[in-house]
């Protein structure tokens, strides 16, 4: 369809060769690596990595460049590369309560076992360009680094645990053993769907749009009233069970940020009143992310809570189905693609309406002339 044209298909060759030009850019300018791309933008990459469903920051730092730095593009490029992976099994869950910490807050208590780290953020800075990282500035050493490593070494109880051993929140739901987890990359999605499905999907969903879904919550449109249990930060050990040894060994360790989160207490005739929760989980430092993910979890668990769904994000046929940054990518842009036999279509349809339109106003003008 794309190369009927006369010269298509020597012209989409020569675009890709216009392409990377335009990508290597001026070649007095030295050519950015993958180790520069996934150092010094490691958060491109852990969105990358989250969205791509692809824990490899190199795979990811190479998306990124061959995209442009076009975040979508690179995603849909992992994507893509995925889908040609073996399939070996599936890992254990990870225990994040046990998470090499590099990074830990709370909004609701100041005091927690294990102390608050605030590790690498933005938060407390003041939004003003740095005029030094222009020039190739190189910060000092941080002095507390060893330090904090120290403190976050061994088990970190979670503020949410915290809450629970005094009855004030919903007890986290505990799987089954043998319970069967669904999996949005190799089956069709359907509703309902459940949480386990829910958290795939908004997991892999592009940021932007949980961002304003979750806004959109706290504006109103949605009945949360959410408070920040726990942000945490760090590392986790990665296991998977081995059937020739009999027991889980563990694969290495990746990057992941979780996101508790503490919503407007709930209660019933029988049940007494106890705040709700809504999770996220991100590769990498992904705080915004796990951040809106969590306030869209507890949104739509709306049904679950028996509450009135009236808003966007409590409803997980909408959020489920425009939430893939790549599925609306290929549906949006496919149609700067050539669409000319369809659009001869439409305007032939377009000119018989406006003939038949003009011929039957004539009539009238003819009926109202001999009246």
């Amino acid at each position: 369809m794309y190369v009927a044209v006369k010269g298509g298909e020597r012209a989409i060759e020569n675009a890709h060769r216009l392409l990377a030009h335009e990508r290597r850019g001026d070649k007095d300018v030295p050519e950015v690596t993958l180790p520069q791309i996934s150092e010094q933008m490691a958060l491109a990459v852990d969105r990358v990595m989250s969205e791509g469903s692809l824990y490899d920051r190199e795979l990811a730092a190479l998306a990124i460049k061959q995209a442009r730095g076009d975040m979508i593009e690179a995603i849909f490029l992992v994507r893509a590369f995925r889908a040609t992976l073996p399939r070996f099994g599936a890992t254990e869950p990870v225990d994040t309560g046990r998470m090499a910490v590099q990074r830990r807050i709370s909004a609701t208590f100041k005091d927690i076992p294990g102390g608050q780290i605030l590790g690498p953020t933005f938060d407390y800075t003041h939004r003003l360009l740095d005029p030094q990282l222009a020039e190739g500035f190189v910060p000092e050493e941080p002095k507390n680094a060893v330090a904090a490593a120290a403190v976050s070494d061994g088990a970190m109880p979670r503020v949410t645990d915290i809450l629970r051993q005094d009855g004030l929140i919903e007890s986290s739901p505990q799987a089954e053993a043998d319970q069967v987890v669904g999996d949005l990359t190799r089956e069709p999605l359907s509703f309902p769907a459940d949480r386990d499905l829910r958290l795939q999907n908004l997991a892999r969903a592009d940021e932007g749009f949980l961002l304003a879904l979750g806004y959109s919550t706290q504006r109103g449109y949605g009945r949360n009233h959410p408070f920040v249990g726990e942000i945490r930060f760090g590392e986790v050990e990665v296991e998977f069970f081995a059937e020739d040894t009999g027991f889980a060994v563990p694969l290495g360790s990746i990057e992941l940020t979780e996101c508790q989160m503490v919503n407007q207490f709930k209660g019933s005739a029988t049940e007494a009143p106890c705040f709700t929760r809504g999770y996220g989980l991100a590769f990498g430092q992904s705080e915004r992310k796990s951040m809106s993910m969590a306030l869209v979890d507890r949104a739509l668990r709306a049904r679950e809570l028996c509450e009135e769904v009236r808003a966007p994000a409590q409803d997980e046929e909408f959020v489920m189905s425009h939430s893939d940054n790549v599925q609306a990518t290929g549906f949006v842009e496919h149609l700067k693609l050539p669409h000319y036999v369809d659009f001869q279509s439409e305007l032939g349809l377009l000119r018989k309406l406006r003939k038949e339109f003009a011929q039957a106003a004539g009539e009238v003008e003819l009926r109202e002339a001999a009246e």
